[in-house]
């Protein structure tokens, strides 16, 4: 009866360990975020970083969208959802990021970052009317606490530049994408497909961008960088913003908002190494202390499982 029972229990178990799985190989990728903006950013105006990062990754998934043939959401409701999340995905959240990104430390955005999960799991408990624990609370409490030691002490937090409105912006972006992450999860959660909702927000924000991205070109034309620097668009177009968002929005839409959203505490550990090694940023101690409080409080809130 004992072997029966594993046995019946094995599959669901192995379902829900692959959406964590899926979750954390995005980390990894979403982790380079900061580093390959600020990379990006050091040789190309950083407003137009945000807008090649989305144009790009569009002329890749146009064709897509039309060749796979998929269908835009049946209902009213659900193309909201898609519009919320293609706009705060790939409109708000990388021209903000960016911008903000070029004016602070890889490390700081890193870290600010971090708060992705704690704003995630309170939209998602928000939007479904979950009620929360004593522990959800703390959590948040903690990370929000240790969010605001990073961007107050900021001038003490590493070797390299970074500046109030840089870290406010990058917040700001954090926020933002959020809420993008919730609409596609909800919107994956009705049935909609995650390829899907990333190509068409994809597609549909790299239209909507193409102005913008004409009127930064106007006088100065494409800018003169380096491989690097393109390299880096590429990587942020391609891995971060397609790849990253279908198997995303898969993960969060299988395996529970909350409960996936705080794998994101995973990723400024990736962004703080890649930091340190390739642009050799370096944290003050109160900056570490910071980053263990945010990682602390959103693993409580990940232990918490609201939703």
């Amino acid at each position: 009866m004992s072997s029966a029972r594993k046995a019946s229990q094995s599959p669901s178990s192995a379902t829900a360990a692959l959406p964590m799985a899926v979750a954390l190989a995005v980390m990894v990728v979403w982790g380079g975020t900061p580093l390959f903006s600020k990379i990006a950013a050091g040789e190309i105006d950083p407003l137009l970083v945000g807008i090649l990062r989305t144009v790009v990754a569009g002329v890749a998934a146009i064709p897509l969208v039309l060749g796979l043939r998929l269908p835009l959401p049946s209902n009213t409701r659900d193309r909201i959802l898609l519009a919320v999340s293609g706009i705060t995905a790939f409109v708000a959240f990388p021209l903000l990021f960016t911008v903000g990104q070029s004016q602070t430390s890889a490390m700081h955005g890193a870290l600010i970052l971090a708060t992705l999960p704690v704003f995630t799991s309170l939209f998602g408990t928000l939007l479904e009317r979950r009620r929360v624990s004593k522990t959800w609370i703390l959590g948040c409490s903690i990370a929000l606490a240790g969010e605001a030691v990073v961007i107050v002490w900021r001038t003490a937090g590493s070797a390299a530049g970074t500046s109030l409105a840089g870290d406010a912006l990058v917040l700001l972006s954090s926020v933002i994408c959020a809420v993008g992450y919730v609409a596609g999860a909800r919107l994956s959660q009705r049935g909609y497909p995650s390829l899907a909702t990333t190509l068409w927000g994809v597609g549909f924000s790299a239209i909507a961008l193409v102005p913008l991205m004409g009127w930064s070109l106007a006088g100065g034309g494409m800018p003169h960088a380096g491989g690097a620097a393109w390299g880096s668009v590429l990587v942020l177009a391609l891995l971060t913003s397609i790849l990253g968002y279908v198997a995303w929005y898969w993960a969060l839409a299988h395996g529970g908002i909350s409960r996936i959203a705080s794998i994101q505490f995973t990723q400024p550990i990736f962004g703080l190494l890649l930091a340190a090694v390739v642009l050799s940023e370096r944290p003050a101690p109160v900056t570490m202390v910071a980053g263990v409080a945010i990682l602390a409080g959103a693993w409580l809130v990940q232990r918490a499982g609201t939703i």
